[in-house]
């Protein structure tokens, strides 16, 4: 895909802590578009969606955010389905994990109209697979791969046209490492395929990318990568508000975006949880550009 369309999401609201609302600001920062134009792509930024500020929302619970963080994902699913109908692939620059229950459902209905299917690859520390009722926190980042697979709160899991956004078997989780009880259930019960980060250190990243690309990959229109920042180490990404030791290595990650990239199947992106408040010289910023230029295109030859 050679036509990218940048689309910010400054949402902390389904996270528990502040500051990645200013996400979006920190990957412009770290010369995004500069970064893909030098690769001879057109890069346009639409800016940033308005996203209403959680002091501004009545209410504190995560019941109360659910329906404003449900609006949002709808009109991101609007701009993300106008995005690829219009012949530009979709990047989507968080703001918290909760954003992609919209991006990744307008993708997925926009090729619906097409008759096809969608891909996903999920690249998170987490499995962000609790509903509302199985989560302990309550936070909404934790929630969104459950939505789009059509469990949960009806309204944030009926956003594609059709519903569900995406089925099991073209889903990949890649480099999880901390899960709750309920959702290694619904990994088990919805049949999904998880590679966690023991598998990647037994068999490498090579051949569960591989894996991965052909789950995501197998009978679909493409794939839609979703990578959360603290997928990677937090040696290499400190500014993650829910950090966990053992993750992906730099070179590990760009080896994933390079294979993504090699499979000329990535139809949109998200780059999700860069908290500046937490980051060091926007460290994790300037890291997840040049995973995005890898997954788009950048080579070391």
């Amino acid at each position: 895909m050679n036509r990218i369309r940048i689309i910010g999401v400054p949402m902390d609201l389904g996270a528990s802590r502040r500051g990645v609302d200013m996400g979006p600001s920190a990957l412009r920062i770290a010369q995004l578009q500069p970064r893909l134009e030098a690769l001879g792509l057109e890069v346009e930024d639409a800016g940033n969606l308005d996203v209403v500020e959680r002091e501004a929302i009545a209410g504190t619970g995560s019941a109360s955010l659910l329906p404003t963080i449900t609006e949002v994902c709808r009109r991101l699913a609007a701009e993300t389905h106008r995005t690829v109908e219009e012949g530009w692939a979709p990047l989507v620059l968080g703001g918290d994990h909760s954003l992609a229950a919209g991006s990744v459902a307008g993708v997925a209905t926009a090729l619906a109209e097409r008759g096809q299917k969608l891909g996903l690859i999920w690249l998170d520390a987490h499995g962000d697979l609790n509903t509302p009722a199985s989560s302990h926190s309550g936070n909404v980042h934790g929630m969104p791969l459950a939505h789009l697979l059509g469990h949960g709160d009806p309204g944030m899991a009926s956003i594609a046209r059709p519903s569900p956004a995406v089925r099991p078997e073209n889903v990949a989780i890649v480099g999880v490492r901390d899960l709750d009880q309920g959702e290694r259930e619904h990994i088990r019960n919805w049949k999904l395929r998880a590679f966690t980060m023991r598998e990647i250190d037994e068999r490498g990243l090579l051949a569960v990318m591989r894996d991965a690309i052909e789950i995501a990959g197998r009978g679909t229109g493409g794939i839609h990568l979703s990578v959360d920042a603290d997928w990677l180490d937090p040696t290499e990404a400190p500014g993650v508000g829910t950090p966990v030791r053992g993750g992906a290595t730099w070179r590990e990650g760009h080896l994933a975006m390079e294979m993504i990239n090699d499979s000329k199947q990535l139809v949109a992106m998200d780059i999700v949880e860069n908290n500046p408040v937490l980051d060091q010289f926007n460290r994790t910023a300037e890291l997840s550009v040049g995973l995005v230029a890898s997954a788009f295109g950048l080579r070391i030859i």
